[in-house]
């Protein structure tokens, strides 16, 4: 089965941000066979600090990734993270993310199953992997049809995550679609001064490692210059190194064959 590749920046920061990013993903998929999906969010509610930058909000941002969608002919994901957002979010995205830290705001997942989209709930950085049942009954039971589960790692400590990959096939025995962050993962939340800090050094090996523990799908934050991110500097994947990234991917799974 291929597996799924869901790539783009943190947060919206421009509209030619959005276009160079959509561009390499479509010469991937053309040039691999990929359909990668494209995310960006319109408003990252989580940062840090107050003056940390946020997006362009709900209606402009959704209207930015509607003309990438039209545009590109990509599919879209956007994570939101107020019920009040899922049904304009629905009308526009093919995928609706539920953040880490709301996996289980049970009013937000209802919002987002009823939509009729795909809802990706994140692992919160508090739960194992079999926890993660108790989101998805709630989904389902909202009418989702179709559930997936991110892993992104686990508080381990002040500013550090682990990554625990056994939560990957534990959480394919509740979903058969398993994402693996593989940006956020590095993360070290806090760790910057007010801002969120991480090493992207290690994306690929989280990628790989992941792979081969089951994972059905792979999620990047990338951007062209990512050390000038307006969010998730640190831990964002330069866009120039993606195609390595899923070619190495696609080789794996052909051995598996």
């Amino acid at each position: 089965m291929q597996p799924i590749f869901i790539a783009g920046p943190c947060v919206i920061e421009s509209a030619e941000l959005l276009d160079t990013v959509a561009r390499e993903l479509v010469r991937i998929n053309e040039k691999y066979g990929t359909d990668i999906i494209f995310k960006a969010s319109f408003d990252k509610a989580n940062r840090t600090s107050i003056s940390s930058f946020r997006g362009p909000g709900l209606e402009r941002g959704l209207q930015m990734l509607a003309d990438v969608k039209e545009k590109h002919q990509l599919r879209v994901l956007t994570d939101i993270h107020e019920a009040w957002q899922a049904a304009p979010a629905g009308e526009v995205c093919d995928v609706l993310q539920i953040p880490a830290f709301l996996c289980r705001q049970t009013d937000l997942l209802v919002a987002a199953a009823r939509t009729g989209r795909t809802v990706n709930i994140k692992k919160a950085q508090f739960l194992s992997g079999r926890d993660m049942r108790y989101p998805v009954e709630k989904a389902r039971d909202a009418g989702a049809q179709d559930v997936w589960l991110t892993e992104r790692g686990n508080s381990f400590g002040y500013n550090n995550l682990v990554v625990d990959f056994r939560n990957i096939p534990d959480m394919l025995d509740i979903v058969p679609t398993v994402i693996m962050d593989c940006t956020h993962s590095v993360q070290r939340p806090g760790a910057g001064d007010g801002k969120t800090s991480g090493d992207r050094r290690f994306v690929p090996a989280m990628a790989l490692a992941a792979k081969a523990f089951g994972a059905t799908g792979f999620f990047f934050e990338v951007h062209p210059t990512p050390d000038l991110g307006l969010s998730d500097a640190a831990n964002m994947l330069e866009l120039g190194k993606l195609e390595q990234v899923v070619q190495e991917l696609q080789e794996f799974r052909s051995l598996e064959k």
